[in-house]
């Protein structure tokens, strides 16, 4: 199985790039994984609703030109389903197990939040917190939770 993580935005920080790199490579013996950027769409600080949504879809738009055909598509969302690791790394097999072959594929929203394009296309809603966090940071924490999933599926520790 292919797994993709689809993130509006570019990191430029290199802790964070230090840190993605490190569970990149300790998930390399599990699964095959590819980080896509896609560029935010610049805007001004007091947009109207109605232009807060064309931002969104913009970005959305940029997202969906990276999604092949027949992906699981997961879409991060503060109003989404939160899990455990454990239940989160079952969602997982049970993708490996019967997702009849189609890439996995993690949709993270900019700045602005997610288009409802993408919301209403996922074919599930994840949140990992009622709370908002930036989209490197929540990078990070989504490919750390990718990598405990695979050692959760492979009966492997985890050392904390």
């Amino acid at each position: 199985m292919n797994i993709s993580i689809v993130s509006v935005g570019k990191i430029k920080e290199k802790y964070f790039k230090d840190a993605i790199s490190e569970y990149e490579k300790r998930l390399k013996p599990y699964v095959k994984l590819k980080i896509i950027e896609v560029n935010d769409e610049k805007a001004p600080e007091n947009l109207s609703e109605k232009e807060l949504e064309i931002v969104k879809d913009r970005e959305a738009d940029r997202i969906l030109k990276k999604i092949r055909e027949n992906s699981y598509i997961i879409s991060l969302e503060i109003e989404g389903k939160s899990q455990s690791s454990e239940s989160f790394s079952k969602l997982i097999k049970e993708q490996m197990t019967y997702g009849m072959g189609c890439d996995l594929v993690f949709v993270i929203g900019g700045s602005n939040g997610l288009s409802k394009k993408i919301s209403q296309k996922a074919d599930y809603k994840l949140s990992f917190s009622k709370m908002t966090f930036p989209h490197k940071l929540m990078r990070l924490i989504l490919i750390e939770q990718i990598y405990r999933a695979y050692k959760i599926i492979n009966n492997e520790p985890y050392h904390k």
